[in-house]
């Protein structure tokens, strides 16, 4: 990209595109296959059950697009203890129908491994896959880190293998895996926040082979 995209924070008029943004970057992983195997409604229980957690997110978390509303950041505030959504085994099992078993799952496996402090839980990042490659997830986590770093906050993610090596640069450090039965694994990270001082590294730049990555479900 010849500029670095704006980035504003996501209105309550902008959740049903930002739960249809994930799911089309999510749907073709290894980790949609595993939660939904049958490919003919695999986008539509994305979307349905990302809805959920994106609304959930206006009330306890942010979320942050680029002007152009292709590429997306969903955060939680685990600051203290947050309820899940309301009616959530009800709204999961309307949404997921038979898949809801492997959500849940991995809803119970990414708790286990989520820090026990305070922190902010960067539960997804994604970019439409036409606008890939751009530098829009590159200017989303420097947004990020910025916002992190003035706060004082520590950071956790889980992320798929081929985007370590762009959240390593944002100065992420690997944790503990999670396989999942039968199913792909996922990486989790956390980053400590830094104060930003004269000798503090520049914002990373895009590159050209960046990866178009998004977060696991929670």
């Amino acid at each position: 990209m010849d500029t670095v995209p704006r980035i504003r924070a996501a209105r309550w008029a902008d959740k049903d595109h930002v739960a249809a943004l994930i799911a089309d970057a999510l749907h073709p992983s290894p980790l949609a296959t595993w939660l939904i195997p049958d490919p003919s409604p695999r986008r539509r229980i994305l979307t349905d059950v990302l809805a959920i957690w994106i609304e959930h997110a206006m009330f306890y978390g942010d979320i942050y697009l680029t002007d152009d509303a292709t590429a997306a950041t969903v955060g939680f505030h685990r600051y203290r203890p947050i309820p899940p959504p309301a009616n959530y085994p009800t709204r999961l099992s309307d949404a997921a129908g038979p898949h809801a078993d492997r959500f849940d799952l991995l809803d119970r496996l990414l708790a286990k491994e989520r820090p026990s402090e305070l922190h902010y839980h960067l539960a997804f990042l994604a970019v439409q896959p036409t606008a890939r490659r751009s530098g829009r997830a590159t200017a989303l986590l420097n947004h990020h880190r910025s916002r992190l770093d003035h706060a004082n906050l520590l950071s956790w993610t889980s992320t798929t293998a081929d985007a370590e090596n762009m959240h390593l640069r944002h100065g992420y450090a690997p944790q503990p895996t999670i396989t999942l039965p039968e199913g792909p694994t996922l990486s989790t990270m956390r980053r400590n926040p830094h104060h930003h001082t004269p000798g503090q590294p520049k914002p990373v730049p895009p590159q050209a082979n960046e990866p178009a990555p998004f977060h696991s479900v929670r």
